[in-house]
């Protein structure tokens, strides 16, 4: 006759190991996995706020994930927290940025200022909602007259 060990013995061991897969399984779900954007500034972008008035706010470290666009770029600060607030009209390419925080655009004619972006330099000639970004891109949304003029 062989010695196996109890049934009792073997259900509470299993019983044991389900627990720890159970109580393992989330927290490796919801942390970031190893290279992911979260922590990799490789895989990101960078958002600047200039009020002009000599304020500005920078909001580093946003994920970039292929397709990206500004305007998910700005929902993504949006989150953060002291991140940004904003608003906006239509949608596509009728997408237009109206507000930033407290700071809202003051419509055309000569020295209205309203905000404008550009994306590593470049002025942004289309919406935001359809400029695609790459990883590492820097985003800066400017409060000026006519592309900063």
């Amino acid at each position: 006759m062989t010695n196996f060990p109890p049934l009792r013995y073997i259900s509470r061991c299993a019983a044991l190991v389900l627990a720890a897969l159970i109580i393992a399984a989330p927290g490796r779900a919801a942390g970031p996995a190893a290279g992911s954007a979260a922590g990799n500034t490789e895989q990101s972008v960078r958002l600047i706020v200039d009020y002009g008035d000599g304020a500005a706010k920078t909001v580093s470290n946003l994920p970039w994930v292929k397709g990206e666009t500004v305007f998910d770029a700005m929902k993504a600060a949006a989150a953060r927290p002291h991140g940004v607030s904003f608003s906006y009209t239509g949608s596509g390419d009728a997408a237009a940025l109206t507000r930033i925080d407290d700071v809202q655009n003051e419509g055309r004619g000569a020295g209205k200022k309203n905000w404008q972006y550009w994306v590593n330099g470049v002025y942004g000639d289309r919406s935001f909602a359809t400029f695609e970004l790459q990883a590492r891109d820097e985003i800066v949304w400017r409060f000026t007259v006519e592309q900063g003029k």
